[in-house]
């Protein structure tokens, strides 16, 4: 895939990192872009003289940081020369080539291209194994970048990339734009002092809605206010990445965090917050579930109430709107301990009315509410690759801004309470829905004699291949049915959809279809299996 054209950025050639190799095919440099901390190789003929070209591109871009990256051009260079004229008699830019090429260590090309310089060109993706194509654009805030997926895609084959393989390009902005040319591998150095840190870990995607009467869907950065379209399309495709390899630049937030409710996704979201560095107290009903935190530095809290009191924000993910009302509701429940400022975040996958029901009793004790359903199952919570939905407070949105890092790897943030509810529902309708027809596809495989493992590798070869269909397909073959997200839970959810379908008199046939059969499989006694039990719906 490929982005359009931006200005260039100006930059110096600089030592790469010991541990980071070179990309292959022709020659290139490491630079680093002022006014940001941004590095990338960079291709020799996409180099230019810093001077030569300097007025041509302030006159073609007049953004703010771009000025202040020109700022940081010129100040370096006359720092430059200063130490230059106290040591030697050679002209001011042979001087100033000299000296930058000392701090960064000799360079094996010649004096020419080691000039401060100016990258332009396009920025394509590159398919290489095991090259890190990182390549983050620091704000007025210090926020990571926006990243996406151009939908243009040069034709590759198909399947899981390398596990260290990053395909990430920079979306255009109002303040930042940048070019440059070929297989880009580019590398985030820790933030400097004076950087603030929040927001920095470029792997994780972190995107507004914008409700506008266009067919197109945009999003815009949160914390940097910038917006990713497709103008084309009318839609935009988010590139997957591995953010735990990247986690460690997060800089947990200094807020008292609380989380209620342990299950399968609860755990992984926990300890990613500990891991990261978040002040976490723990509650769950059965409280022996509690003591793994306690033992990795969690609190215990001994009731809701006390946990919500004692933290800024309260996190929660259980199990069904009777659950989440309960925990709010109930006996020593969150309510009791909201007060003004204190704010609550709803991880539960409910419906619309139940979200907004606990969105307003919350906010009426003067507390602040975020909805914010996560998708994903056991292992992407354990992994911290979750996709986290998010509606309700924008403030409270940012301000969880290094939670949501540490246990996803995006995050949307969609307006007003119920909205996140609403799309959670309608993705795992399509994902349940999904589910049961894989399950009946290899039932009747066998039934009419043709071997499983052989459609399985049909479809891996075709236009269906996704890490779901192969996992769920090679575990069903295999007999396990460990959950990683339970049937009784995603049954719940296509009956919720169902129900959100009655409520605008919209038909959900596919979905209601795929409701019977996991209703099947619960009298099967599957409740508490991998939805990928509900093959033993289909079994005679």
């Amino acid at each position: 895939g490929k982005l359009g054209r931006y200005p260039p950025w100006p930059g110096k050639i600089v030592n790469p990192p010991k541990d980071l190799k070179k990309p292959r095919g022709k020659k290139c440099f490491f630079v680093k872009f002022f006014g940001t901390e941004d590095h990338a190789w960079i291709k020799v003929e996409q180099l230019k003289p810093y001077h030569a070209h300097k007025e041509e591109m302030i006159k073609i871009n007049k953004g703010k940081r771009f000025q202040q990256a020109v700022d940081a051009v010129e100040e370096f260079l006359r720092k430059n020369k200063g130490k230059d004229q106290a040591s030697s008699h050679n002209s001011s830019e042979e001087k100033n080539r000299r000296n930058s090429s000392e701090e960064r260590g000799k360079q094996s090309a010649g004096e020419e291209k080691r000039k401060t310089s100016l990258s332009e060109g396009k920025l394509k993706k590159g398919t290489g194994e095991g090259k890190r194509r990182v390549s983050s654009v620091s704000s007025e805030r210090g926020s990571k970048s926006p990243l996406k997926r151009a939908q243009d895609q040069s034709p590759r084959k198909r399947g899981r990339p390398p596990k260290d393989e990053k395909d990430l390009t920079i979306p255009e902005s109002s303040t930042v734009k940048r070019v440059m040319t070929g297989t880009v591998a580019g590398f985030k150095w820790p933030p400097s002092v004076s950087e603030p840190v929040k927001d920095s870990d470029p792997h994780f995607h972190h995107f507004l809605l914008s409700q506008t009467e266009k067919p197109t869907v945009c999003y815009q950065a949160i914390t940097k206010k910038l917006k990713v379209c497709e103008e084309e399309t009318g839609s935009t495709s988010i590139q997957a990445a591995d953010s735990t390899a990247v986690n460690g630049s997060i800089t947990p937030t200094d807020k008292k965090i609380g989380f209620l409710g342990l299950g399968l996704m609860g755990s992984g979201i926990v300890s990613n917050l500990l891991k990261m560095g978040h002040t976490v107290t723990v509650w769950n009903r059965t409280a022996e579930k509690c003591d793994l935190f306690i033992q990795e530095g969690a609190r215990l809290g001994r009731t809701p109430a006390e946990v919500v009191s004692t933290c800024d924000i309260t996190f929660a993910c259980v199990s069904d709107p009777k659950a989440a009302k309960d925990l709010v509701l109930g006996p020593s429940g969150v309510l009791q301990g909201i007060r003004p400022g204190k704010c609550y975040v709803d991880m539960s996958t409910v419906d619309a009315d139940t979200v907004t029901e606990l969105a307003q009793v919350i906010v009426s004790r003067g507390g602040r509410f975020l909805e914010a359903p996560v998708s994903g199952n056991q292992q992407l919570s354990n992994d911290g690759m979750l996709v986290i939905l998010a509606a309700g407070d924008r403030g409270l949105y940012e301000d969880c801004s290094s939670c949501f890092q540490a246990m996803g790897k995006t995050s949307f943030f969609l307006g007003e309470v119920g909205n996140a509810a609403k799309m959670m529902l309608i993705v795992n309708m399509v994902q349940g829905s999904f589910m049961a027809t894989i399950a009946e596809g290899l039932t009747l495989a066998q039934v009419t004699g043709q071997s499983q493992q052989t459609l399985l590798d049909i479809l891996n070869q075709g236009q269906l291949a996704s890490i779901f269909l192969d996992q769920k397909c090679q575990n069903i073959l295999q007999g396990n049915f460990k959950p990683d997200f339970y049937l009784k839970y995603i049954q719940k959810d296509l009956r919720l959809a169902i129900a959100l379908g009655d409520s605008v008199n919209h038909p959900t046939p596919m979905a209601a279809a795929a409701n019977e059969v996991y209703k099947r499989a619960k009298a099967l006694d599957q409740s508490d299996n991998d939805m990928s039990a509900v093959y033993r719906a289909y079994i005679h």
